[in-house]
């Protein structure tokens, strides 16, 4: 069986790609935990990852004596061993226009992803409201997903971004998670498509870990003393 490494559900955006991706298209997996107690060599965590993870970091999927550490390589590894799961769009324009738009969420959006970290169990939207107006880089990158997102879902109809769920909509996931809970202002069909990821049942039973944890790590939250 497949087996994942991640982090803390409630902080790590980057293990919750994979894990959304494979419990919503029903891909029978073992979930490990390594949780964020530090980064440091001597840590826990660290420690948890040596000899699985080249890097050290999460995620990683173990299939039999193969290691795959990148979440994009994960992706196309599993669309790959799973063909019927059509983890990309078939149409092969479609499917050239999600490999594009899940290329630019790899890489892309840093003034977003640097100023809002994921942290699903918290309202932070007073924090939001302050980087909407000090923080033109955030506005732009919001600016830039508003435009894809509502490009995508008017030329497939929705519900998800490319008709039917995919890799496109498990890329952006934590992005959806980081537009609610800092409450950044978007347009009501963006919004609405936020509300359908959250909905979806592999996101709900991640929510419902990522709050039950109760695991305050402060280096995650440097905007706040505590719960």
């Amino acid at each position: 069986m497949l087996k994942l490494y991640i982090g803390n559900k409630n902080y790590s955006s980057w293990s919750l790609r994979p894990w959304v991706l494979l419990r919503q298209s029903g891909i029978p997996f073992q979930e490990v935990v390594a949780r964020f107690d530090s980064f440091d060599a001597d840590s826990q965590f660290k420690a948890t990852l040596a000899g699985i993870s080249p890097t050290g970091k999460v995620p990683v999927l173990v299939d039999g004596d193969l290691t795959i550490w990148d979440t994009l390589a994960i992706a196309e590894y599993l669309a790959e061993t799973y063909p019927d799961k059509q983890l990309w769009p078939q149409d092969k324009a479609a499917r050239a226009r999600a490999r594009s738009v899940v290329a630019e969420m790899h890489s892309g959006f840093a003034a977003l992803r640097g100023a809002c970290p994921m942290n699903i169990e918290a309202d932070l939207a007073q924090q939001g409201a302050l980087l909407w107006r000090d923080r033109p880089a955030v506005r732009a990158d919001v600016a830039r997903l508003v435009q894809m997102w509502t490009e995508l879902l008017e030329r497939h109809g929705g519900p998800m971004l490319f008709g039917t769920f995919t890799i496109a909509d498990a890329f952006y996931a934590p992005v959806c998670m980081r537009l609610s809970r800092y409450g950044l202002p978007v347009p009501k069909p963006i919004a609405e498509y936020i509300q359908r990821v959250e909905q979806l049942p592999a996101m709900q039973e991640w929510i419902a870990a990522a709050k039950a944890e109760q695991d305050f790590r402060e280096f995650e939250e440097p905007y706040r003393l505590g719960r």
